[in-house]
């Protein structure tokens, strides 16, 4: 079935541009052009849309609005800016109701590659509850000790953005968002940034203080909704998982960008359980309960109420927010690594492998059945013989820590 593609933009003359440059996908598109926002609106009331692109600066109604709108009354429609207006305080109030930015001139290639991975990421989720919910996330709920940190920080008027930084890294939420918007072509065209501390530099404190404190770009975990895993537990095992990815990185001497692309991989491997816990804390405790009972893997349990797992569902959210390539594989693969393309160390085999032993170091979210080493994969990849190396480093950063 062919994708339906909108585009907006008040420019008659780049609107005529987009269908030229887009006319060799007339075969896998429906594509519709719209002169307003208004009138993208109307056309969106008479049938659905899985992807609309709008300019940012139009009349009457912006793009922000627009896409805001779209997400309130079209939550599932992938929502994308495609602008060349430097206008920062525009792109910063559209921060939760836009998956993604793209900037004018785009090349018509980056266009249609980022509008066809967007449009197809939400294919493996079946439960159309998730897959809507997920397309319509803004924001994800921080640690409140965390939260709290950071607020305190930026209120204090003295800390720097790389000390907001370093707090912000050992948050699953506040990580993805931040990320979120550097990676976004408006703060960093072509260069993707995989360290928070870096993310937090780029964008500097000027920036933080207002998506934190005017624009509440962060929220606070609500506690006392239960969701049968212990929230501050599923932080712990975050963070560990990801120093593990980023120390196993660095055994492999790679270069600093897949140190950093591992450890926040490690970071957000789990933000999918996240996404369900908090959103759906009964049919979650459901699922816990049944893969305790009847010992199941997590995901078996996950796939079987929801029809995707909590690999899925993340990676479908980091992927619509633009996230790295390799630290949404990662994500989506880490249980079956087996399952990618190629067969080489990556980021995914750093947090396959940190992500088991970060569970057999610490039983806290242990649930069902025993994770296990993919030892196919790792034999293919070439790297089964390190894992021994690799245990021995991560036993002794555990224990050393502990």
């Amino acid at each position: 079935m062919k994708k339906k593609i909108l585009f907006v933009d008040e420019d008659p003359l780049v609107l005529q541009g987009l269908q030229r440059s887009m006319r060799g996908m007339r075969n896998e598109w429906d594509m519709v052009f719209a002169e307003s926002g208004t009138k993208a609106l109307e056309l969106m009331s008479h049938g659905d849309f899985d992807v609309i692109v709008s300019d940012m600066r139009m009349p009457g109604m912006n793009g922000a609005q627009l896409l805001n709108e779209v997400m309130t009354r079209y939550p599932r429609t992938v929502r994308l800016i495609l602008s060349g207006h430097d206008d920062q305080d525009l792109v910063m109030r559209s921060v939760g109701s836009t998956h993604q930015y793209l900037t004018k001139p785009c090349e018509p290639d980056a266009l249609r590659a980022t509008i066809n991975r967007a449009s197809a990421l939400g294919e493996s989720l079946k439960d159309e509850r998730i897959k809507t919910l997920v397309a319509q996330l803004g924001r994800l709920p921080s640690l409140p000790t965390l939260y709290v940190q950071v607020t305190e920080a930026l209120q204090s008027g003295d800390a720097s953005a790389g000390v907001v930084g370093e707090i912000v890294a050992k948050d699953i939420a506040m990580s993805a968002q931040l990320l979120k918007l550097v990676n976004s072509a408006f703060f960093s065209g072509k260069h993707r940034i995989s360290s928070v501390v870096e993310a937090a530099t780029f964008l500097g404190i000027d920036t933080i203080k207002s998506l934190v404190l005017c624009l509440h770009l962060f929220s606070k975990l609500d506690e006392t909704r239960s969701s049968g895993i212990p929230m501050d537990a599923l932080w712990a095992h975050s963070l560990r998982t990801a120093s593990y990815a980023g120390t196993i990185a660095r055994l492999m001497n790679c270069s600093q960008k897949m140190v950093d692309e591992s450890y926040v991989s490690g970071l957000l491997h789990d933000v999918g359980r996240l996404v369900l816990a908090v959103n759906f804390p009964d049919r979650y405790s459901a699922v816990v309960a049944s893969a305790s009972g009847r010992k199941l893997q997590l995901s078996d349990a996950e796939r079987e109420e929801f029809g995707a797992t909590h690999a899925d569902a993340g990676a479908y959210l980091l992927g619509l927010w633009g996230l790295p390539v390799p630290v949404v594989e990662a994500i989506a693969l880490h249980h079956s690594p087996s399952l990618c393309t190629h067969m080489e160390f990556s980021p995914l085999t750093a947090v396959h492998v940190a992500n088991v032993l970060a569970h057999e170091y610490n039983s806290s979210l242990n649930i069902g059945i025993p994770l296990e080493l993919d030892w196919e994969y790792l034999k293919l990849a070439n790297v089964d013989q390190q894992i021994g190396v690799w245990r021995k480093s991560v036993r002794n950063e555990h224990y050393g820590a502990d």
